[in-house]
């Protein structure tokens, strides 16, 4: 350590000189001007060979840098030649001296003696050094920087100089540069500070690098879903989150009964109450982060983006089949969430459609995301028919035929015209297979086109006609169906309560005030409830099968509900009660008489029409995999089963000689036991008795018997 001497001759190292500038930086001025010569001499001779490590240079440049808040004139130029040196030597330092000045830098950053975008715009270039550490380090620093200048408001001016140069850095020939780059601003993304379409705009560039590595982290990035991004990051989440918290309450009605160490419990009832405060917090910021779009949502031109992915796509032959998996899904996505236009796409997919081929269930997955109902259907055939032909045949297994048949299900959901009344007849078939998931699938299937498009069914398969499939109406290609009117308003205009209501408050408002005793938000809890509450499905049912008064036609519906519309402002209960109505339509019956459907085809039904509404950006895979099959246990679900099934039951096992009989307390040992504490000359008679014997032994043995018995006789 290097040492000096002070005014009152004493040694003095580095770190209790920094403690006195610290404390009275004016009387000792000598000392830093001493300390500046001695920092230039070291330099000049470190800058003859700056490969090798000076220790004593490393030394004085930490020094300088925690004392430079209390000498800035002095020491203005200092950060400058830090950053000179850096410039011009980062490559062939040393590590621990380059990691020493980087450390420096920072120190000097924050007591505001450098500009950030200088010091941003020095690490990126240090990025191309071959320290992985420093790398690290260097990533981490940017990003905390970045998110600190923006916490609390945008640095615009910053934001676009520094996009502006990393836009520059992922063109660099540099590849682990150029990655880190990517790495810097797809975490800025996570966090929530560059979440703009600029930051997504110049990551999609990244997905046509040359360089695999760049290339997949720019796909994975736009793979990503909303639930997986927290607004902080994901390095931002603690570890206890799953740790039951006790209850405010709990926690104070402890510290009020418990007397003993009271200062110890008042400090524990402080962490409870922060722990609830942070908790709060970090679900505010996750509600917030799911209704945030992704980002390929941000996209500027996703036609064109799809496009190049796709001709991307064709020309990686010589990738692995993992990363031409992934540009298929981001192609998908692009297409099923824009609704765009990419023909060649399904003829792609359809080749790669076999049972054997590797994670065909997310082609399939695939298959299904890119269609929707703007696409023609003579393109999505293929696919279709690929799937018909490959999957859902009788020389495939029960699982690979399930597969298929839901697989179709999704295809058809968002492709409904795809499908045609000769082949839903076929697939319909298998409503009664012997396997039951494949059963259930074909079942799936039909329930799916009883919501949207019954005439492609057989009659037995139509089911009972309701209300709802009266009022729905198949849309041919490209038509959109505009109501004038809220289907199930009618029943609004029956019950009348809403009319009076309006009444009242026209009368209110020509007298210039206005009755608000029964808003919404003057409802006691128990009115509330009262009209929260659905009627569930017995009730629905219940409602359905009473008689009414007055049986109205499917046009004087339509007229009713388009004059109640029109004419009032309908509240949160006459929405309620449209939706009861709604859902009512679903399991009442058109007409009387017919077969009676079961319970279980009501419901499924009305999920298929509550489901058909709306539509579904993304197809989970789950849904394709989902075949109706008892699975196998591993080794962990059989033992907790065999566990489970001892509860409650006594020790298992021979009670023979423990003791088990209630008249006493000690039974006897058998013969097998204390034959073991026996000495073995006691008993290697028996043993050779249980031995093989020879043919000389069974006559002698022979001839004893014989002679035994004659003497009986």
């Amino acid at each position: 350590m290097t040492a000096i001497k002070s005014s009152s001759s004493t040694a003095i190292n580095l770190p209790q000189l920094q403690n006195l500038m610290k404390r009275d930086p004016e009387s000792y001025l000598e000392e830093l001007e001493q300390q500046l010569r001695h920092f230039s001499a070291t330099l000049k001779v470190f800058e003859m060979n700056p490969g090798e490590h000076n220790r004593a240079l490393e030394e004085v440049v930490m020094f300088l840098a925690q004392v430079a808040k209390c000498y800035a004139a002095q020491l203005s130029t200092f950060p400058q030649t830090l950053v000179s040196l850096l410039r011009k030597h980062s490559t062939v330092l040393d590590g621990e001296m380059r990691m020493s000045f980087c450390r420096a830098l920072i120190l000097l950053r924050h007591r505001n003696m450098l500009e950030p975008s200088e010091l941003l715009t020095l690490f990126f270039d240090m990025l191309r050094c071959q320290d992985k550490a420093l790398r690290s380090f260097l990533r981490d620093h940017i990003v905390g920087d970045i998110r600190g200048i923006n916490a609390n408001k945008k640095d615009v001016r910053l934001n676009c100089s520094m996009q502006n140069f990393m836009f520059k850095m992922l063109a660099d020939s540099h590849v682990t540069a150029a990655k880190t780059s990517l790495d810097v601003m797809t975490e800025l993304y996570r966090k929530g500070v560059w979440k703009d379409e600029r930051t997504v705009n110049v990551i999609a560039t990244a997905c046509f690098s040359s360089v695999t590595k760049i290339m997949v982290a720019a796909v994975k990035f736009f793979l990503e879903k909303d639930d997986e991004q927290d607004a902080n990051g994901g390095k931002d989440s603690d570890s206890d989150d799953d740790v039951q918290l006790p209850s405010m309450f709990h926690a104070k009605l402890v510290q009020r009964v418990n007397n003993k160490n009271v200062r110890k419990r008042q400090k524990m009832l402080e962490n409870i109450r922060k722990a609830h405060k942070k908790k709060e917090r970090k679900e505010k910021r996750a509600t917030a982060a799911a209704g945030n779009f992704s980002a390929i949502h941000l996209v500027h031109d996703p036609q064109d983006f799809a496009e190049k992915l796709f001709k991307k796509l064709e020309s990686l032959r010589g990738e692995r089949y993992e990363v031409r998996l992934l540009f298929m899904d981001l192609v998908s996505r692009l297409i099923g969430i824009h609704q765009l236009f990419l023909l060649n796409y399904y003829a792609h997919v359809a080749r790669l459609l076999q049972p054997h081929q590797r994670e065909v269930v997310q082609l399939l997955q695939f298959a299904a995301q890119a269609a929707h109902e703007l696409v023609p259907a003579d393109s999505v055939e293929p696919v279709l028919r690929a799937i018909v032909n490959n999957f859902v045949s009788e020389r495939n297994t029960a699982e690979v035929m399930a597969v298929g048949l839901n697989a179709i299900r999704e295809l058809c959901k968002r492709c409904p015209l795809v499908m045609d009344d000769t082949l839903m007849r076929d697939l319909a078939q298998y409503k009664s297979y012997k396997d039951k998931g494949v059963m259930m699938a074909a079942r799936s299937l039909i329930a799916l086109y009883r919501a949207s498009n019954p005439e492609l069914l057989h009659k037995k398969d139509r089911g009972r006609p309701t209300e709802a499939l009266e009022e729905l109406r198949t849309k041919r290609y490209g038509e959109t169906i505009a109501k004038d009117y809220l289907p199930g308003a009618e029943e609004l205009a029956a019950d009348g309560d809403g009319m009076d209501g309006d009444a009242d408050t026209d009368e209110a408002n020509s007298e210039g005030w206005q009755d608000v005793a029964r808003s919404n938000g003057d409802l006691t809890d128990d009115e509330n409830s009262e009209e929260d509450e659905l009627p569930d499905d017995d009730a629905i049912e219940g409602n359905s099968r009473q008689p009414k008064d007055e049986v109205l036609s499917t046009e004087e519906k339509r007229s009713r509900a388009r004059e109640v519309t029109t004419s009032r402002m309908l509240t949160d209960s006459d929405f309620k009660k449209i939706d009861a109505v709604q859902l009512k339509k679903t399991v009442s019956a058109l007409r009387k008489g017919g077969r009676k459907r079961k319970r279980e085809e009501d419901l499924e039904i009305r999920d298929a029409l509550s489901k058909n509404n709306e539509r579904e950006e993304l197809v989970g895979i789950s849904d394709i995999e989902m075949v109706y099959k008892k699975r196998k246990h591993d080794k962990e679900s059989r033992l907790a089963t065999v566990m489970k099934g001892r509860e409650g039951r006594e020790a298992f096992g021979s009670k023979r000689g423990k003791g088990a009989d209630n008249t006493s307390t000690t039974t006897g040992s058998t013969n097998k036991t204390k034959a073991k504490k026996k000495n073995f000359s006691m008993l290697k008679h028996k043993i050779r008795r249980k031995a093989k014997r020879s043919f000389f032994e069974k006559q002698q043995e022979l001839k004893k018997s014989m002679i035994r018995s004659r003497k009986f006789k």
